[in-house]
């Protein structure tokens, strides 16, 4: 079939799946759920999936148990399993994601000789209190978010909701397909949590080429970047001292004071010298401590990242910031506990595989800027741990960033997107797959 009477089937086959498309995104943004908690949107994503004829495997067969980071307590995953079903969860599919393991993988293996083609989209919501004022559209036309605590506000409800309308037309264009397509739906990627667990339990390792997508992070609607490469390394921990409590009026010697190591260490950290191969940062997000201000405090507990433009200045980063945080306990005479969190790497997207993703997304008209690469604010994104998995592998693999409207920032408590980029980006994903013949042409 001739690209343009392939683009006309395609066009064909999302103009009436836009209102159904609409409708899931604002009913998971009306439900939001965070990460390894997304027990609802797993369960319909799956239902979904299945009812289409993808082959599934769920929860524990792609996600590396002991890779997985930031895991909420069991009794929070127990209670938000239990919110989940109260909240329409379905029962049938809730066992495989039971515990945290909310990661899916859809495979449709079309029988043709062909390459293997891997996506991913992420589900997770952030830890954030949505606005609830008519100034704020969700509110006004009542798909606000329900849960407190919870809300997408960086369009991972858009993103499933792309996996999903991708999913669908390329089952029904399935004989226009060769070789196999698989679609990964990640969990807790706020916090960069979730992609090393899924890379680490091998659903990447036969994959030849793999995108992963976002929409909006300040790109203008109209604007695909087929290539992004400003992703930084990063390592986010947790710290906790413990010290040991007395009375600071009366025996004020007896104390060891876990507040002046979380503060020693703060400072410590910011003075942490910068690295001649890229740059970095450091934060220390949170700093808690002491109970009243006549007791010396016993515990103080510390929220920290660290990242670099390359894996080996982050790696330096991280390695001098333990230093400080150790140097801190043992000159406070206090113990300290420090807990891996979350991690992403950088990656460079291969230049091959953004060609072809540029020649593609030059049939979609909605696309009138189409650009492999863009300077702009360093982030970073766990999706990185399986593009460089492909990578070792032998697969090319990027990053793509569909441009949207935004009615604010992303992670800021107003934040909303045009939907009209949700058939756009399906269109785009979908010729990857049915243009692929042509890959090196």
């Amino acid at each position: 079939m001739h690209s343009d009477a392939i683009y006309s089937a395609l066009s064909q086959q999302i103009e009436p799946l836009i209102p159904e498309l609409t409708a899931f995104r604002r009913d998971l943004h009306k439900f939001a759920e965070s990460g390894w908690l997304e027990f609802r949107t797993s369960t319909l994503v799956a239902e979904r999936l299945h009812r289409l004829g993808y082959d599934l495997k769920l929860g524990r067969e792609v996600i590396a148990t002991d890779a997985r980071m930031g895991l909420p307590s069991e009794a929070v995953l127990k209670a938000q399993e239990q919110r989940a079903l109260e909240q329409g969860a379905l029962p049938q599919w809730l066992p495989y994601f039971s515990g945290g393991f909310t990661g899916i993988v859809a495979t449709l293996a079309t029988g043709r000789p062909g390459p293997v083609l891997g996506y991913r989209v992420d589900m997770d919501a952030l830890d954030l209190n949505e606005q609830l004022d008519s100034e704020h559209r969700p509110f006004r036309d009542g798909f606000a978010s329900c849960n407190a605590g919870m809300m997408h506000a960086c369009g991972h409800d858009g993103h499933t909701t792309i996996g999903l309308g991708l999913a669908a037309v390329l089952m029904a264009m399935r004989e226009q397909l060769c070789g196999t397509i698989k679609i990964l739906f990640q969990p807790a990627e706020e916090g960069t949590r979730g992609g090393k667990s899924m890379a680490e339990a091998g659903v990447v390792d036969d994959v030849d080429y793999f995108t992963a997508i976002h929409i909006g992070t300040g790109i203008p609607a109209g604007q695909l970047v087929c290539g992004n490469d400003t992703f930084m390394a990063t390592t986010k921990i947790d710290v906790t001292y413990r010290g040991v409590a007395s009375h600071a009026g009366g025996r004020p010697e007896e104390g060891r004071n876990a507040l002046l190591a979380a503060a020693q260490a703060t400072l410590g950290l910011h003075a942490i010298p910068r690295h001649s191969g890229g740059s970095s940062r450091i934060n220390v997000g949170v700093l808690q401590a002491g109970t009243g201000r006549n007791v010396v405090p016993s515990n103080a507990m510390m929220k920290v990242e660290t990242r670099g433009s390359t894996n080996e200045v982050n790696e330096f980063i991280y390695q001098q910031a333990l230093q400080v945080i150790n140097g801190a306990a043992a000159m406070h005479g206090v113990s300290v506990d420090i807990k891996l969190m979350g991690a992403a790497q950088s990656s460079q997207p291969s230049p091959e595989w953004v060609a072809f993703i540029h020649r593609q997304a030059e049939q979609v008209p909605e696309l009138n800027s189409i650009i492999d690469r863009k300077d702009g604010a360093a982030g970073s994104e766990d999706a990185t741990y399986l593009m460089e998995r492909v990578k070792a592998h032998g697969g090319l693999a990027s990053y793509a960033i569909f441009g949207t409207d935004l009615s604010a920032g992303h992670h800021n408590e107003k934040f909303d997107f045009n939907e009209s980029v949700i058939p756009v980006a399906v269109k785009t994903l979908a010729l990857l797959a049915l243009n692929i013949q042509q890959y090196g042409a």
